[in-house]
């Protein structure tokens, strides 16, 4: 019932900086098409759907129940963290601000990119295991429970979710430039690996015996420890369910995305057989 609630939950940093960034995209692309420059609308759209998935999970009534119910606060993790990071890097931000920007600019980003900390942050297994590793760090350390009442913390928890998100896709969509390029097998295996991990964490959640925010949920929501715990198991389902289908559906569009892929360059390869038989005649 409290998920359906129509009350406006406007959260005024995040509010800003989905703006501000916004903003920043649409002036990259106005910049490119000053110069005469194309920029694909698909990745404006993907891009825009993605802050779009943001705004849904941070100012909209799920954002004013994720405090109080855990399934709420699960439905906004899997916003935040599976559908608008791929969302947004299907947009190609580093792209576009590297055809956009000043040369001083690029020249900068250039060289982020190609430092020690970028390389580390992007290589596969660091950032598999900052996008999966961390959240049993968040959900059995008590961290979980310091953010329902810091807000500091807890717009921390969110901003994590998107960062991690978009370290983690940023090697499976392949478009911005990247230190570690994986093939497609090894694509497939890094989201699949995925499905084990969403398993695991979901059954210590609904085999636990205990609220893991069980002191705030009790003294704060007023509701007793079985309730609370009836929506720790929904909340883990919802994981464990929306999670692997959603990981299932990227496995399917790498594939789609491979064979594309080679479909391309056999068409370059006949191309290049008829123009040396051309050659010839």
């Amino acid at each position: 019932m409290a998920l359906v609630s129509t009350a406006v939950n406007l959260e005024p940093l995040p509010a800003i900086g989905l703006l501000a960034t916004g903003l920043f995209y649409a002036f990259g692309v106005e910049r490119l098409r000053g110069r005469r420059r194309s920029w694909p609308i698909t990745r404006s759209i993907s891009f825009w759907l993605g802050l779009g998935v943001i705004a849904i999970a941070t100012q909209s009534p799920l954002a004013g129940q994720d405090v109080r119910l855990f399934s709420a606060h699960m439905a906004q993790h899997l916003l935040l963290a599976l559908i608008a990071p791929p969302l947004l890097c299907l947009g190609a931000p580093i792209t576009l601000f590297l055809q956009a920007a000043s040369r001083p600019w690029q020249q900068g980003a250039v060289r982020v990119l190609h430092s020690r900390a970028v390389r580390v942050l992007t290589f596969p297994v660091t950032s598999w295991m900052i996008y999966t590793g961390t959240l049993f760090i968040l959900y059995f350390s008590g961290l979980y429970e310091l953010s329902l009442h810091n807000r500091v913390v807890h717009d921390l928890v969110h901003l994590h979710f998107l960062v991690a998100g978009f370290l983690y896709f940023s090697a499976v969509v392949a478009i911005d430039p990247h230190p570690w390029r994986m093939p497609h097998g090894l694509r497939m295996l890094y989201v699949g690996l995925q499905l084990p991990a969403h398993a695991f964490l979901a059954l210590a959640l609904i085999s636990g015996t205990k609220p893991i925010a069980g002191y705030w949920y009790v003294t704060t929501t007023g509701r007793d420890v079985a309730t609370i715990l009836t929506d720790q198991k929904l909340g883990a389902a919802i994981m464990w369910i929306a999670g692997d289908f959603l990981s299932v559906v990227w496995i399917g569009i790498i594939v789609m995305q491979w064979v594309r892929e080679d479909e391309r360059a056999q068409a370059r390869e006949d191309r290049a057989v008829d123009a040396e038989a051309n050659a010839y005649t």
